[in-house]
């Protein structure tokens, strides 16, 4: 049997995924409380990714908004890690109040933030030990939060994933429309 490269591709991306998903998932989390949350986003939910980045840049007048909903149908998937919103009691200050108490409910937890960038970072390691083409994406992540992709998470990021030639989420143009 011959198997070409190009022809299982698509499959061996999906599973390399699949790797990343677990690696976000198994790291380590700053006070042990898991509250990460992780998907893979393919096909069709890809463009409705990249549609919503489109509405986004229509409301915010940001274009680089557009150059990402062009950039992300690249991908083969697209792997979303968020976390939902809870405080740890450990009145650390990390997020600019002395006391988890005085904190107001709409600023994150700094310790969620800091097991999300680890989970995020620990998926991106795992893509690069298997040469896989990434960039990690706040738009496309906020956009897969407006979509509820990862239900009541409140900070959620993407990594849009390919295995190509060329890493095509790196020298974008920007979109002047």
């Amino acid at each position: 049997m011959i198997q070409n490269e190009r022809e299982i591709r698509h499959e061996h991306v999906l599973q390399a995924v699949r790797q990343m998903m677990t690696a976000a998932r198994t790291a380590p989390k700053g006070k042990g409380i898991d509250i990460i949350e992780v998907a893979m986003v393919t096909d069709e939910d890809i463009k409705r990714l990249s549609e919503e980045l489109v509405v986004m840049s229509g409301e915010t007048g940001l274009k680089f908004f557009l150059r990402d909903a062009d950039n992300i149908l690249q991908a083969e998937a697209i792997l979303i890690v968020g976390t939902r919103q809870q405080v740890q009691g450990l009145n650390c200050g990390h997020c600019g109040f002395p006391t988890c108490v005085e904190k107001p409910e709409a600023v994150p937890c700094a310790i969620n933030s800091v097991d999300l960038g680890i989970a995020i970072g620990s998926a991106c390691a795992t893509a690069s030990d298997l040469r896989l083409d990434t960039r990690v994406m706040f738009s496309a992540g906020l956009a897969a939060q407006r979509l509820g992709m990862l239900g009541d998470c409140k900070c959620v990021m993407a990594i849009p994933v390919s295995a190509s030639s060329k890493n095509p989420f790196f020298d974008r143009k920007p979109k002047t429309e």
